[in-house]
């Protein structure tokens, strides 16, 4: 984790995604940016809730987990998106834990400054707001995606989530516990597809590791879903 002291990469940011009609200038001036490294927490379920993050570049692994110690991945995400929103909302810990999958650049603003100068501002309540139905309209899809869809499609999604947009024949460590956590199914169910995806030449799999041969087949089968 490291703060960016780069004026023109954070106005960059603030432009591209108009946040300037959301952070008036008092406000703006409490917004930090904030690298982080591929495999960092941003934050963890039950921490103290101080900070509202915004995802400006890179992608993000959202996940839970039981008192049992298994683990639960909810989504990815992309920008832009907002962490710690519902937290600021609801006045409560950190509902679950954001890791980087990629590297990431975060733009960062404490729940105090919020409170402080936005609590009543009509314009970020209105970000906020629409942030949260998002959240809820996503959450809703992703249920019609388990429930109507066999586990090659949900599985060929979770394939290309876990690669980064411009990366698509990287090679890759894959969990398959984690798959089968997020699509739903067993890890011996996930395994078999593996192995028939490997066969028809879609994957490469060696020692834990997945490359991605053919992404157009790929998307195909996943019938362009994928989990966002």
């Amino acid at each position: 984790m490291e703060e960016l002291h780069d004026e023109s990469l954070f106005s960059s940011y603030i432009e591209a995604h108009q946040l300037q009609h959301v952070f008036h200038k008092t406000l703006m001036s409490h917004v930090t940016l904030w690298r982080y490294q591929q495999g960092e927490l941003i934050c963890s379920k039950g921490d103290k809730r101080e900070y509202m993050y915004l995802l400006v570049r890179g992608k993000l692994k959202i996940f839970t987990t039981t008192k049992e110690g298994k683990t639960f991945i909810l989504c990815f995400k992309h920008p832009l998106e907002a962490i710690g929103d519902i937290e600021y909302v609801k006045k409560t810990d950190m509902v679950n834990t954001v890791e980087a999958v990629t590297e990431v650049h975060m733009l960062r603003i404490s729940h105090q400054a919020l409170m402080r100068h936005a609590n009543d501002d009509p314009r970020v309540l209105t970000f906020l707001l629409k942030g949260i139905t998002n959240k809820l309209y996503a959450k809703s899809n992703d249920l019609s995606f388990h429930l109507l869809y066999p586990v090659e499609v949900r599985l060929a999604s979770y394939l290309l989530s876990v690669l980064s947009d411009d990366d698509s024949t990287s090679k890759r460590p894959v969990r398959l516990t984690d798959a089968a956590n997020l699509i739903g199914t067993s890890y011996r169910h996930i395994n078999r597809v593996i192995q028939r995806f490997a066969e028809k030449g879609l994957i490469e799999r060696h020692r834990g590791e997945i490359t991605i041969r053919d992404r157009q087949r790929l998307l195909e089968i996943a019938e362009h879903n994928i989990y966002e």
